[in-house]
């Protein structure tokens, strides 16, 4: 669909749940003269439980509690979804579950670090929802490049604007656990957090991306940038963007591949040659032992890899881990194809730059690996390059697990 976008917003409440009267004008449906109108709020406040459905059209409030998403929730029409710290919220896994932001809707997500705003479900499984999806108006460059594109993430929403800052709202100390379930096509997964032509004018910061089948983050154009963010065991790549996002102020990246896990950085471009880098400082990538491609035998099992014209300059990172195996060679960085690397890594080396690095526990030391050509690239060591700082607390803590331990 492009803009057949339901009208209806739909929120069913438990009988637990109380609301504001002194907030809200609560419309229920009978005027007195016996006409039933359409229930609907000009502002609705869920207070401590409730189930969030449908599509939302007009400001929500949600404070602390626990909560239930049950299917597709849609944010449009201008509306606000607030979200307090310490909410919780347990995705209904029987049907495909996630929450977006469409471009003319907001999210204000502030939680802390003792009190994070959680996604989960109860099943604990890997791809038992689909994770947390912004759309913003921020340019793009999809293939052939074209400045608007469709979204893959089963919403068939149109995704690409004008408007480098724009500002899809705020995310903070906010996880999302067990992302990743299949679209309707029954082979692509979701992410856990996707963002369309997203800009520069959200704050993403204290992200946690826990356990979901595809990517931890992707990028689909846009300007925004992101801090303080971790993506731990997510099954295929940490981080991955294309459309030629172009974030450049990213900081403290950390992921932890564990059990299975395809590259830590998947770069792309979408095949254009012309793009701006996106620029990172602190990257932390760990491949934990006996971590393990989707597929048997496939070459992502290296920490950074650079393809389609993709490019980005990453500052101080550390790398550890990244071992050969399934008789391929594991890298800190690879160049997959040959028109990246003479486009890119050659004609524009200040597009494509990885330095310093530390590259720890791991093989092929000091050289960049080719899939095609060898272009010869070697780098050395910098031991001074340390791991990322991330602040403690329970917005990093799962199960009573530590997810920043790989820091210590």
């Amino acid at each position: 669909m492009k803009k057949n976008l339901l009208t209806l917003f739909s929120l069913t409440l438990a009988l637990s749940v109380t609301l504001s009267s002194c907030s809200i004008d609560i419309n229920d449906g009978d005027n007195g003269n016996g006409t039933v109108n359409t229930p609907g709020t000009t502002e609705s406040v869920l207070s401590g439980s409730g189930t969030l459905s449908g599509t939302i059209t007009k400001d929500i409030l949600i404070k602390k509690g626990t909560y239930i998403l049950d299917g597709v929730v849609k944010v449009t029409n201008g509306a606000t979804i607030t979200i307090e710290a310490g909410a919780v919220f347990n995705a209904v896994t029987t049907k495909s579950s996630s929450l977006v932001i469409l471009q003319d809707g907001k999210i204000n997500a502030v939680g802390t670090a003792s009190e994070p705003i959680v996604f989960t479900t109860t099943t604990k499984t890997p791809g038992d929802w689909g994770g947390i999806t912004l759309y913003g108006n921020a340019p793009i460059k999809a293939v052939n490049g074209l400045s608007q594109a469709l979204s893959e993430d089963g919403n068939s929403v149109y995704y690409g604007g004008n408007d480098a800052n724009s500002n899809s709202g705020t995310m903070k100390f906010v996880r999302v656990e067990y992302g990743g379930k299949k679209i309707n096509d029954g082979t692509s997964e979701t992410n856990s957090m996707t963002f369309y032509a997203v800009g520069a004018g959200t704050t993403l910061e204290n992200l946690v991306t826990y356990k979901g089948t595809d990517d931890g983050y992707e990028f689909f154009g846009g300007t925004v940038s992101a801090k303080n963010i971790v993506s731990y065991g997510n099954f295929d790549d940490s981080f991955d963007w294309q459309d030629a996002w172009s974030g450049q102020n990213n900081t403290n990246w950390y992921a932890f591949q564990t059990g299975t896990g395809n590259f830590g950085m998947e770069v792309e471009a979408s095949a254009n040659v012309d793009n701006t880098a996106p620029k990172i400082s602190n990257i932390t990538l760990i491949r934990d032992n006996n971590t393990n491609p989707e597929v048997a035998g496939s070459v992502e099992i290296s920490a950074i890899q650079f393809k389609r014209q993709g490019t980005g300059i990453f500052s101080n990172v550390y790398i550890s881990g990244y071992k050969n195996m399934g008789g391929k060679n594991a890298y800190a960085v690879l160049i997959q194809d040959d028109a990246t690397n003479t486009n890119q890594v050659n004609a524009n080396p200040t597009k494509v730059s990885v330095s310093p690095v530390n590259y720890v526990n791991s093989d092929n030391a000091g050289v960049w690996g080719y899939a095609q050509t060898n272009g010869g690239k070697t780098f050395t060591n910098t031991s001074t390059v340390t791991k990322v700082s991330l602040p403690a607390g329970a917005w990093a803590t799962v199960d009573g697990v530590n997810l920043l331990a790989g820091l210590q």
